[in-house]
């Protein structure tokens, strides 16, 4: 039987839209089943029952430094952080640093300024990265992203902002903190900003309209700064050493006993000088100022991961303070390095090391919290 092309035509045309709906409903439906998957499955917890028995581990091995970091950096079960700085290492070594800054974060929602370590790979820069992810991998279950993802994207200005889940993917300095969040708080939800390569004035440019969104969301919602919405910074601090580091040499002082109380005395100054006190903008530039160097951002000057992390997340908190006209003070909750005290035996957790920890190749870990 021979068919009428015309119509076949008209017949076609009318189907098309229909199975191209579905398969874009298939493919959401999909997508939103998908949760993402931790990448470091050495350093952090991924269970609930390691997660209980780092806890419990902590508190009988270093309960003493727990308990210094709390009282020093006078942590309260009152104290709602509006904004804090924690490390992204192996528990084994960060260990009671990350209770001691989650012990002040007290709301369901968080926004975590995280790290682009492989920015490089995939030639970012200067831009905030988001992802799609509905849920990423949680000890007590999946842990949901927040819906307000898209209402602050929708709100930013095109120019200052990607979605990038492959950058999302491989990125560890998120997913560090979820199991502690989670730990203390099983309805958490969060919102994943990644910070990559870029200038204090690129920063400037995209922290103010990112405040911006977030106060819309927080206003729309009735949102109380600290005790709705709080935001999380992650970082670790100084990479130190001459060995291990891929061929580059950042021991900066020399890799003696010396140069390791000098190094952490010039910590001690980036510390005091740029973060502790009144949160001013002129002492986020004074971070760039000591972390990068003058005449090229992408290159270290002292080796904080955070070098953009930090500032971004610190920026967007000094104009969200404005908007809600606030001041905010920061206060050093915590300072370790991966060799100033025993790592925590986790190998019987099945959890390990990443990288190792001596004179020649240790890590700084900062704490801080402000309100």
């Amino acid at each position: 039987m021979k068919v009428n092309k015309r119509m076949f035509l008209f017949a076609l045309l009318f189907i098309l839209p229909f199975v191209w709906q579905c398969n874009k409903e298939e493919a959401s439906m999909a997508r939103k089943s998908v949760v993402r998957a931790p990448v470091d499955t050495v350093g952090f917890a991924r269970y609930a029952w390691q997660m209980d028995s780092l806890m419990k581990r902590i508190h009988r091995l270093q309960n003493k430094q727990l308990l210094n970091a709390i009282i020093q950096g006078k942590v309260t079960p009152q104290s709602e952080f509006k904004v804090a700085v924690c490390p992204h290492d192996d528990y084994g070594y960060a260990g009671y640093l990350y209770p001691a800054v989650m012990e002040g974060i007290k709301a369901k929602t968080v926004i975590i300024f995280g790290v682009a370590h492989k920015a490089r790979l995939l030639n970012l820069e200067d831009q905030i990265i988001f992802d799609t992810y509905p849920a990423w991998h949680g000890i007590y279950g999946p842990i949901n992203v927040s819906d307000i993802r898209e209402e602050i994207i929708k709100a930013l200005p095109k120019n200052v902002y990607q979605i990038n889940d492959s950058m999302q993917t491989i990125e560890h300095s998120v997913e560090a903190l979820l199991p502690f969040l989670q730990y203390y708080r099983k309805d958490r939800q969060f919102v994943s900003i990644l910070v990559p390569y870029m200038s204090f004035e690129r920063m400037q440019k995209i922290a103010k309209p990112l405040a911006r969104a977030i106060a819309k969301v927080m206003k729309k919602r009735n949102w109380q700064w600290g005790k709705d919405l709080a935001l999380l910074i992650s970082t670790d601090a100084v990479h130190y050493g001459d060995e291990d580091w891929g061929g580059k040499n950042f021991a900066y002082y020399g890799t003696d006993s010396a140069g390791y109380q000098k190094a952490v005395q010039h910590e001690m100054e980036i510390i005091n000088s740029c973060l502790s006190g009144p949160l001013q903008e002129e002492k986020l530039r004074r971070f760039t100022e000591f972390t990068v160097q003058p005449d090229d951002f992408r290159k270290y000057k002292w080796t904080w991961c955070g070098r953009y992390s930090v500032p971004m997340g610190l920026e967007t908190a000094y104009w969200l303070a404005r908007e809600f006209k606030q001041d905010l003070q920061g206060r050093l909750i915590g300072y370790a390095t991966s060799i100033d005290h025993t790592p925590l035996p986790v190998e019987d957790l099945r959890m390990g090391f990443t990288a190792p920890a001596h004179m020649r190749h240790w890590v700084g870990y900062a704490a801080l919290g402000w309100e």
